[in-house]
């Protein structure tokens, strides 16, 4: 049976046919896009129906989130969210919580509503808005009671002492260069794997794991995606999130598709080399499946949190004088990321800093000094501050970006004042220079470091304005035309999907996005606000509540 699809129009992708008013659909593949009396030589002989459910409608290719974190938010979703920006979530809104007087209190009502010895977990604690945390505030909330604070940027967590016994962390078995400030409770960077691996009984329970992601399967779909990038599978732990994932992702009621990517210093945690890790990444492939598929790609880590302000910076540095920190010692990165580029691997760098930006790029021209390699997809991830001389070293060593630009939203203003000055805060995310130098550029959620909102990242990224409603960085917006690119083909490129989807053309995937509203041509401060009434995944319509 095929079926025919109409809309007011259809946004293709495609430069060689960029409008249409149908898709037809057989199996779950499109046999063309155009207007539907082009058709007639697929209908003739045919049984084949008309759906005019979209008639009024624009349709596009489905949306696709290159990079975010299904097992970290199936971590954090079922915790309690105590947040400074308002979240919308499929179930509920969470409101803002700005100063540090309502954080406290929010803990406290939080303490109370809960059966006596149960461990509290509360995610999206932030220091600019609420104020230094430490083990010694926690106590003030209880000394009895676990409880667990995780930073927004989930590169650090606070535990009090109930907390640290529960997850039988001995204060006297801490050594140095862990990341771990024990006096203060406080796990960050290298020092959160320490601590999540004494939590995976909770956090990984399987009921509440499980729970976690089929409210992620909610945000995803309610977000319009229709395919999706797990950018560090194993961060927790690789066979507990791959069986979980199995479970909860494959089934179908699932409208999207994932592409794992493994977590490279987990995968090979344990006294096991670098150069192990091709060899034990490529046998992960065996557990592909027709929604959950690994790739020949890998995830690797520069330096540390934008949100905890940990990113690495090149002079004049931080305002305060602080530094930020490695999530792995450079020369231990570029041993990995040698192992995986000779493998032919296609790499992506978690960097947000542009001195991790820098290092990066100069381990990338070693590897291209060493072994030329042609479309390789290096992938720079976050992208959070960068120099405009380093956007033609990304161009001319090939590589590609995967910013999370929605930092400059919630974050510009704030490390204006708090951070690194306005000339470099308002610079965040510098995508529209990416575009004008022909680098692949895509951008993504993180989630739970942004909302998994795909028109929201278009929103940020064309008009660039900050939560104080101030424009940012205005030479660095992008076109309409650029940000729907940005989360379909280029996001497709990204995570080594474009063969399959991200645009709207004969033989790949009928995977759409429906909308209520053109997005290439509604005034663009509204372009988060237009509806998603429906998802279409490989030909099967899924509503959107």
């Amino acid at each position: 049976m095929l079926t025919l699809y109409k809309a007011r129009s259809v946004i293709t992708m495609n430069p060689s046919m960029p409008r249409a008013s149908a898709v037809l659909v057989r199996d779950g593949n499109i046999l063309e896009v155009g207007e539907p009396e082009r058709m007639q030589p697929w209908l003739e002989g045919q049984q084949f129906t008309v759906d005019e459910q979209f008639a009024d409608k624009i349709i596009c290719p489905g949306f696709i989130d290159p990079h975010l974190h299904p097992s970290m938010a199936a971590v954090l979703l079922p915790m309690e969210f105590i947040t400074a920006m308002r979240w919308k979530l499929p179930w509920g809104d969470v409101e803002p919580v700005t100063d540090p007087a309502a954080f406290d209190a929010r803990m406290q009502a939080l303490h109370h509503s809960k059966p006596a010895e149960e461990p509290l977990f509360i995610w999206g604690y932030h220091q600019l808005w609420h104020g230094e945390m430490d083990k010694a505030r926690i106590h003030q909330v209880s000394d009895q009671r676990p409880i667990i604070v995780w930073h927004r940027s989930f590169h650090e967590l606070y535990m009090n002492d109930p907390a640290m016994s529960m997850a039988g962390i001995d204060p006297a078995q801490i050594k140095p260069g862990l990341q771990i400030d024990i006096d203060q409770g406080h796990f960050f960077e290298v020092g959160l794997g320490f601590a999540i691996n004494r939590l995976n009984p909770w956090i990984l329970a399987p009921e509440k794991y499980a729970e976690g992601l089929r409210r992620l399967k909610q945000v995803v779909h309610h977000g319009g995606h229709t395919s999706i990038g797990d950018l560090a599978t194993g961060m927790f732990n690789l066979d507990a999130e791959a069986k979980a994932l199995t479970e909860q992702l494959e089934g179908d009621d699932v409208p999207f598709r994932t592409r794992l990517v493994v977590h490279g210093t987990r995968l090979t945690q344990g006294g096991r080399k670098p150069e192990e890790g091709p060899t034990m990444a490529a046998d992960l492939l065996r557990h592909n499946s027709h929604r959950l598929s690994f790739g020949h790609h890998i995830k690797l880590f520069s330096d540390g949190a934008f949100f905890s302000q940990l990113a690495q910076m090149q002079e004049p540095g931080y305002i305060d004088g602080h530094h930020g920190e490695w999530l792995a010692a450079p020369e231990e990165l570029e041993r990995h990321i040698r192992a995986y580029w000779h493998a032919g691997y296609q790499i992506h760098v978690h960097v947000t800093g542009d001195l991790g930006l820098e290092l990066t790029l100069d381990i990338l021209q070693k590897m291209q000094d060493e072994k030329p390699r042609f479309n390789h997809g290096f992938t720079f991830e976050h992208f959070g501050f960068s120099t405009p001389e380093q956007i033609p070293r990304i161009k001319a060593l090939g590589a590609q970006v995967s910013a999370n630009v929605y930092y400059l939203h919630e974050l510009s203003d704030s490390y204006a004042k708090s951070g690194i000055g306005y000339e470099r805060a308002s610079q965040m995310a510098r995508i529209g220079s990416c575009f004008a130098a022909g680098i692949n550029t895509t951008v993504h959620s993180d989630f739970t470091m942004a909302p998994a909102e795909p028109l929201n990242s278009m929103w940020v990224a064309v008009n660039r304005i900050s939560h104080e409603d101030q424009v940012m960085g205005a030479a660095e917006k992008l076109t309409q035309q650029q940000a729907l690119e940005a989360i379909t083909i280029n996001a497709a490129q990204t995570i080594g999907m474009a063969d399959i989807t991200g645009s709207l053309r004969a033989g790949k995937r009928a995977d759409f996005t429906v909308l209520d509203d053109d997005p290439l041509n509604c005034d663009p401060m509204a372009l988060r606000d237009i509806g998603i009434c429906a998802t279409v995944f490989e030909g099967r319509v899924f509503p959107i509540p």
